[in-house]
């Protein structure tokens, strides 16, 4: 009995993460607006009632998605290079250069998150709740850099707000494409520095990119 119960268990995870997998394959191809169940279960390779089993709708599913998405950030949070004082500059590029690396390659789910939000208020709801923990850890970040002299332009919290939208609207616009036509691609170092620069301006700190000449 203990065995079998393991091994339905099994089958039953194997099964979600196909249609997690699926999904994502799917939105990359026709939208999350403009997916339907259907076309999940066909990518899958499974009935559309297992569908069902599983997910109680296709909004069920993405908050699942976003759910993996958290405990991978949870993860990164562990990396012995993770600064915790936003007075220091390399603290900031940090979290600029992993923020940017996680978009790229989450970008599809990302995408089915805002456009999910877009049009479903309650779910925008939910899914602000799930990263706020994630905006108080930038916040607290933000307030050992006051604490340590930089001269921050409004609460930490909305301050860590606004960068967050920052990071996320800056890759969307450049990763998708979608930034003006510099006439040369735009490289991923480029990108970090840039932001990092930016953002640890706008906390008050003094720091030059490295891309930049000294003066």
């Amino acid at each position: 009995m203990v065995v079998g119960g393991g091994v339905r268990r099994q089958q039953a995870a194997q099964t979600e993460a196909e249609l997690k997998a699926a999904a994502v394959r799917v939105f990359a191809r026709l939208g999350y607006l403009n997916t339907k169940i259907t076309d999940i279960t066909a990518e899958a390779g499974r009935a559309t009632g297992s569908f069902y089993k599983h997910f109680a709708s296709k909004e069920a599913l993405l908050e699942a998605l976003l759910v993996d998405l958290l405990a991978e950030g949870d993860e990164s949070a562990v990396d012995d290079r993770h600064g915790d004082d936003f007075s220091d500059r390399d603290a900031v590029r940090w979290h600029v250069a992993v923020y940017w690396g996680f978009y790229r390659r989450h970008r599809t789910i990302m995408e089915a998150l805002q456009q999910a939000s877009s049009v479903d208020e309650r779910f925008a709801q939910r899914s602000q709740a799930m990263i706020e923990p994630d905006l108080h850890h930038i916040a607290d970040h933000l307030i050992r850099a006051r604490a340590a002299g930089l001269d921050m332009p409004g609460d930490p919290l909305v301050v860590a707000s606004a960068f967050t939208l920052l990071m996320s609207t800056f890759a969307a616009t450049w990763q998708s494409g979608a930034g003006p036509d510099l006439g040369r691609p735009l490289s991923d170092e480029e990108a970090i520095e840039t932001l990092t620069s930016f953002a640890y301006a706008a906390f008050g700190g003094r720091g030059q990119s490295p891309l930049q000449p000294k003066k």
